[in-house]
């Protein structure tokens, strides 16, 4: 039995917004029969981007679908409302990872390789070193506190060396913009919430800055979600998937409309992200590239004490349910 050192405590605040597939536009639609599907996703690129366009794409219809999307500042909180059956589908980032890792979730697809977390500090600050025995404020058990975690190993610190402030990513904003705290491990485009007020903070560790690290972030669903919806689901996430690989500059435009911000924040967002063809993702799951993935964040995660073990990636990625949906995907077209 896996288990996980720290208890997940989150309070869970989430405005639920559905977005209008037209099979909900006569009384034949999917609502309350088993094919709507209630899916979480963080306010930005790599959280939005790939409902935007299913819903652009009539993507849910066609596969008999409809969508209720709920809005969460973070992994974590996600993953309690899928064990709570109040989600059935989510996603997070790479530091929100340890969690499927403990059996909380099973992750269902690869999204993006993200580099868009940072750790920040207030001017003057020029050095991870600088903030010793300083407050930083992190979202804890997200992309934000593994990159501090990353940081202080890189730098031959630990945790300890500062005084970390477990803070939800709103709450860091005006923190730091206050100068509450000295420091920050948190991501983009949040960062830049920030920076319209405190536009000369230093940038003082960056994911991208890690030599060989692979950060990917992921959809998940509940354990107890079933395997067919889940194949439909991971079907129209793969169709998505490709159509923003082949239209990144018209996914950015379908994203930022659905988020309601301006397209250049979104486009300097997307350009954190690496994006993958879900070709390559099947391949990458098939000879096992995408495991050693998990597994090294996994072990990353031992270190932290948020693992006990690093489990076999098996365990908690649908490797096999991913490449069948790919293919059932190819027999439709």
């Amino acid at each position: 039995m896996r288990a996980t050192r720290r208890t997940l405590a989150l309070s869970l605040t989430v405005a639920l917004i559905s977005l209008p597939v037209a099979a909900c536009s006569d009384d034949s639609g999917g609502g309350g029969d088993g094919n709507t599907v209630r899916f979480g996703y963080i306010n930005d690129y790599n959280g939005a981007s790939l409902l935007a366009i299913a819903e652009k794409q009539g993507l849910w219809k066609e596969a008999g679908l409809d969508a209720e999307v709920s809005v969460f500042n973070n992994g974590p909180i996600q993953i309690q409302a899928l064990g709570a059956g109040d989600l059935d589908f989510g996603y997070i980032g790479p530091g929100a990872m340890w969690l499927p890792a403990s059996g909380k979730a099973d992750v269902i697809a690869v999204n993006t390789l993200g580099y868009a977390d940072r750790v920040i500090a207030q001017p003057g600050i020029g050095s991870l070193a600088g903030l010793k025995g300083k407050k930083v404020g992190v979202p804890e058990g997200t992309s934000g506190d593994m990159a501090l975690n990353l940081a202080l190993q890189e730098e031959g610190m630990s945790i300890d060396d500062v005084e970390k402030v477990p803070m939800d990513p709103a709450t860091i904003v005006s923190a730091f913009s206050s100068g509450q705290i000295d420091g920050a491990g948190l991501w983009y485009p949040m960062i830049d919430e920030i920076k319209a007020k405190v536009p000369d903070l230093e940038e003082v560790a960056s994911t991208r800055d890690f030599e060989n690290g692979y950060f990917p972030n992921a959809f998940v669903a509940g354990t107890g979600v079933d395997p067919e919806l889940t194949t439909k689901v991971v079907g129209v996430l793969q169709k998505a998937n490709d159509w923003r690989f082949e239209n990144p500059e018209e996914s950015v435009a379908d994203t930022a409309a659905m988020l309601k911000l301006d397209e250049e924040k979104v486009k300097a967002d997307a350009a954190n992200q690496e994006l993958l063809a879900t070709k390559d993702l099947v391949a990458k799951t098939e000879d096992g590239t995408v495991g050693g993935w998990l597994n090294d964040l996994a072990e990353f995660f031992v270190g932290t004490g948020q693992l006990d073990e690093a489990p076999d990636p098996a365990e908690y990625y649908l490797g096999d349910l991913y490449t069948k949906a790919s293919t059932k995907s190819a027999s439709r077209s």
